[in-house]
């Protein structure tokens, strides 16, 4: 682990600095939100997830999911619904070979952490609350969450790795510090992008077998 990774990893102990490191305010995830459901639906939300309130009433959640993993978009539904088990989670067939999963919840802003009306998730920049940090089971769902999403499980001649990939910064931090707290290695890649954005490729460097076990990442 590099000296800045450990530095930010030992301020987790401080809940005031955590909470500057997490990008949320006090409020996010309040505490009868806090479990590993949670955990998991703010992972998927940060991952594919997006928030909007097109009719001023409700606020939306969609998570745009992959065709090819049905099971994942099942888990999905089944988090969203226990997570709002009186709200009506439902799908929506898109053209692109994509289903969109998707809950109306005006709780929504206050356990993710960002607003539907604030612009993107870039432009919020949008981190991993406070709260999940002080738990490993809560970090070892959150980065399910994060990994099933916005992650790829892949083998490189006879090895296997995964990874994570974003354009926030600070999310890209967040996610090394889970990693090395669950007893991991790992290392960030950036590159520039269209828009002079820049992609942050987070890569668990050893032992990723053991890692995708622990945490549970499946993508299927």
């Amino acid at each position: 682990m590099n000296a800045r990774v450990e530095k930010l990893a030992n301020s987790i102990d401080s809940k005031s600095i955590a909470e500057r490191l997490a990008g949320s305010s006090p409020a996010s995830g309040t505490m009868d939100y806090k479990n590993t459901n949670t955990a998991y639906v703010t992972g998927v939300a940060i991952g594919d997830g997006n928030l909007s309130n097109s009719n001023g009433r409700a606020v939306k959640l969609r998570v745009t999911c992959d065709n090819k993993y049905p099971k994942l978009m099942g888990r999905i539904s089944k988090s969203l619904q226990e997570l709002f088990p009186e709200n009506k989670v439902s799908l929506y067939a898109r053209k692109e070979n994509c289903t969109e999963v998707y809950v109306h919840s005006n709780k929504l802003e206050n356990i993710l952490g960002w607003k539907a009306l604030e612009g993107s998730k870039f432009n919020q920049n949008v981190r991993v609350p406070s709260w999940i940090f002080y738990e490993k089971e809560y970090m070892r769902n959150c980065l399910r969450g994060l990994f099933e999403t916005d992650g790829s499980v892949y083998k490189d001649r006879k090895y296997t790795y995964t990874n994570f990939t974003t354009i926030i910064h600070g999310l890209s931090q967040d996610v090394q510090i889970m990693i090395d707290r669950l007893g991991y290695s790992s290392t960030t890649q950036s590159s520039v992008q269209k828009g002079n954005k820049r992609k942050f490729v987070t890569r668990v460097c050893k032992n990723s077998i053991d890692f995708i076990k622990e945490v549970g990442i499946k993508k299927e």
